[in-house]
């Protein structure tokens, strides 16, 4: 018989698995990758349940099916058990996810005896790169970028051996027929070919600003004190840097660090992880200051590659920046060629192509769940499962964005893309969506339908408009917070909910800029129940990158004195003056608190993508509810929380100490959420909905996640967050996919 097993079942020693499985049990037969599945075919029929259970039982780790076919199809020919040529096939799931070096990897590295030791590209069945190196399906070397690397007698001798533990190892290689790497200068020259990491290493201990090549993309690396160089070198005055730590020990020295931070941060998908700074007085964290300005926390993480473990072996530095090097807005560089054009003092590259750019995952928890702020390497491609078997591609909104497609009852997201503003962007859009086609064995034509943001100018939109043109696809406009709330129905199993989506803006049914809104929302149609009060942007999206000309127009219809008039000229006010009659109108959560951060002092301009409101999150993790803030609702077609009145009580108040700014921002954000609750909690009284949820960029902050927590619960409702899909942008794609299909299940049955 053949049985055909579909999952993650390449890539991950699962052949060798079953060879070994079968070997023991004494079967005649074979295995093989087949499209993107594993075909095993057994003479013993007898013994298949006894295969099963035992193959199940030894499962690699990093291997998980999905589904077993069982088929009644009689094999002959076999004397023994053997592992035989892949062939082309259906291709049901994608190629296992990138993993840091396992254990066994990370021993045999500081092996002097080892003929691998120090080898920064060390690997084997259960660990290293994966999706950055394929290019198709089956996961065979000839379909991944080792192809251009010849095995060694000794490499090839483990490779053939069943009782290796690098049997079938698609990337296996070692010193002497493997990748490399070099070490070169700020002018292309050849600095160090012999003992590049080890130099390398001695130079960024020295001061130096270089540039990295790791498996998807290329980092951008130096020691603490040198982050202000850093950030003048690339425009960056103010946005946090990500940073690697020797070990935990090294972490916990600086930051804060839980139970379940410290097994994500130490499980094999190896992500970023936001960590708050240590407050106590004898820790390392003010060392910390110029990494993330202002802010209560750090994205800190652990080498995951050969290279991190080599290059901290020669480190003296128990931490490094280490953030993704690229031009601002641009994606991160993969290419040496383009490498060369960084501005840095040295560059320590390899020479194996990176097939698939994929960014360093992103996380934050909270509670028992975890906020995806960026799902991308050791995460991706990995599925979801869905109710509708429609083909649908969704493109996401403008930022953050990553890409969705659907398939036979799986729905797959592509890595991070990024920001679709810049052209480049758009491109590795394109071609990140087309590589996951290509892994799901689909083309354009398969398509039942395209989904796209509602927002007229954003690229994604353009995009699918034109795809869904040339090959005469469907294209379907999903509400930007209706897809947030749908992506987080998907990632909590459920069919309906209240949602609070708050966030910076996004276009709404009625062409205006929505981002504070309480959405009753199923997967066939969504109902706004409420929203804030909408207030100016003072030129549009001027007003977003200087939260300034909030306060001013805030002020300005309140008819007092601006307390902005220290910051804006005369000459400045009368144009704000002028714009405010023409101004565009939100009722974005996010500018509510653009707008109290510079009220209050914190952050006057936004150089980063919000920057005053992450900011202000320290302040709300520190405050207390001291502050009496009356709130008010009008009524229209739904409940509108007015925010003009908190800003009018807001003036009436002292401010001398942080103390006093921390209790006020806690104190004015909390009336809000309070009657945003309510307003949720009567929809779900009238309907029926068990459930009010949070989603949307502003529900990555945790003090406010978890006002509206206990919010909730004490009305007696369940409160859903996230916990697989992101919370911003990069999960809008998700939530359009969901909304698509499930509209099209429901018309054609």
């Amino acid at each position: 018989m053949k049985i055909v097993i579909r999952g993650t079942v390449q890539g991950v020693g699962f052949r060798p698995t079953v060879y070994r499985v079968a070997t023991a049990l004494g079967l005649k037969g074979y295995v093989l990758n087949k499209g993107s599945n594993v075909e095993i075919g057994i003479h013993e029929d007898e013994k298949k349940d006894v295969f099963l259970n035992s193959l199940v039982k030894h499962l690699p780790s990093l291997a998980a099916i999905d589904e077993i076919e069982v088929k009644d199809d009689p094999i002959r020919g076999y004397a023994d058990f053997e592992i035989i040529t892949s062939s082309e096939g259906e291709k049901t799931s994608v190629t296992p996810v990138d993993t840091a070096i396992c254990e066994e990897c990370a021993r045999e590295l500081v092996d002097g005896d080892n003929r691998r030791y120090l080898y920064p590209f060390i690997n084997c069945t259960s660990c290293g790169a994966r999706f950055s190196v394929i290019m198709n399906v089956p996961y065979d070397r000839a379909n991944t970028s080792m192809r251009d690397f010849t095995m060694c007698e000794k490499c090839l001798g483990e490779y053939t051996n069943p009782r290796d533990r690098r049997f079938h190892a698609q990337t296996i290689s070692c010193p002497r027929c493997g990748p490399k790497y070099t070490l070169y200068g700020q002018k292309g020259e050849v600095l160090d070919e012999r003992n590049p990491i080890e130099t390398f290493a001695r130079l960024v201990d020295d001061g130096a600003l270089a540039l990295a090549k790791s498996w998807g993309g290329m980092h951008l690396i130096c020691t603490f004190d040198q982050a202000n160089r850093l950030r003048k070198l690339y425009g960056r005055p103010a946005k946090p840097f990500a940073v690697m730590f020797r070990d935990l020990n090294a972490i916990e020295r600086y930051l804060e660090l839980n139970e379940r931070e410290e097994k994500l941060l130490t499980s094999a998908h190896r992500p970023i992880m936001l960590l708050d700074k240590r407050l106590s007085s004898d820790s390392d964290s003010d060392d910390l200051s110029a990494i993330s300005p202002g802010l209560g926390t750090v994205g800190a993480y652990l080498p995951y590659s050969g290279l991190h473990h080599v290059l901290f072996r020669y480190l003296s530095s128990e931490g490094i920046i280490m953030t993704s090097a690229n031009i601002s807005g641009e994606p991160m560089v993969i290419r040496n060629e383009d490498a060369f054009n960084l501005n840095v003092d040295y560059f320590l590259v390899h020479n194996r192509t990176i097939v698939n750019r994929i960014d360093d995952s992103v996380l934050r928890c909270y509670e028992g769940g975890t906020f995806f702020l960026r799902r991308s390497r050791g995460f991706v491609p990995t599925s979801l499962k869905v109710l509708y078997k429609d083909r649908i591609l969704s493109l996401g909104a403008g930022e953050n964005v990553s890409t969705s497609i659907s398939k036979e009852g799986n729905l797959y997201a592509t890595q991070h893309i990024g920001n679709t503003y810049h052209y480049p962007t758009v491109e590795f859009l394109a071609s990140g969506t087309e590589r996951l086609m290509n892994l799901l064995g689909l083309t354009m034509a398969d398509f039942d339908a395209i989904g796209v943001d509602l927002h007229p100018r954003y690229s994604t939109r353009r995009y699918g408009k034109k795809l869904s043109e040339e090959f005469s696809i469907e294209l379907v406009e999903v509400q930007h917070h209706w897809a947030h709330a749908a992506s987080l129905m998907l990632d909590r199993a459920v069919d309906e909910v209240v949602a609070l989506a708050l966030d910076g803006t996004g276009y709404g049914v009625d062409g205006k800029a929505w981002g504070g809104e309480i959405l009753q929302s199923r997967y066939y149609s969504f109902e706004r129940v409420g929203s804030l009060e909408e207030i100016p942007l003072i030129g549009g999206e001027m007003a977003i990158k200087d939260p300034r000309r909030l306060v001013f127009a805030i002020f300005s219809l309140l008819g007092k004195d601006t307390p902005t008039a220290q910051l804006v000229g005369e000459q400045e006010a009368n144009v704000m003056e002028k714009l405010l009659k023409k101004a565009p109108k939100t009722s974005s959560f996010g500018r509510v608190l653009d707008a109290l951060s510079s009220y209050l002092g914190i952050c006057q301009r936004m150089t980063y993508d919000g920057e005053p409101a992450m900011k202000l999150e320290r302040y709300l993790a520190e405050g207390e509810p001291t502050y009496e803030f009356e709130t008010q609702v009008a009524r229209a077609d739904r409940k509108i929380v007015l925010t003009l009145p908190l800003f009018d009580q807001l003036a009436e108040y002292r401010i001398s100490t942080e103390k006093d700014k921390a209790d006020i921002a806690y104190s004015f954000v909390y009336a809000l959420i309070k009657e945003m609750v309510e307003i949720a909690a009567e929809a779900c009284n009238a309907t029926g909905i068990p459930s009010i949820g949070i989603t949307g960029g502003v529900s990555y902050d945790v003090p406010i996640v978890r006002m509206a927590e206990a919010l909730v619960k004490e009305k007696g409702l369940r409160f859903l967050t996230h916990d697989r899909i992101p919370n911003g942008d990069g999960g809008i794609s998700v939530g359009q996919n969901a909304i698509i299909g499930h509209l099209r299940n429901r018309s054609y049955g």
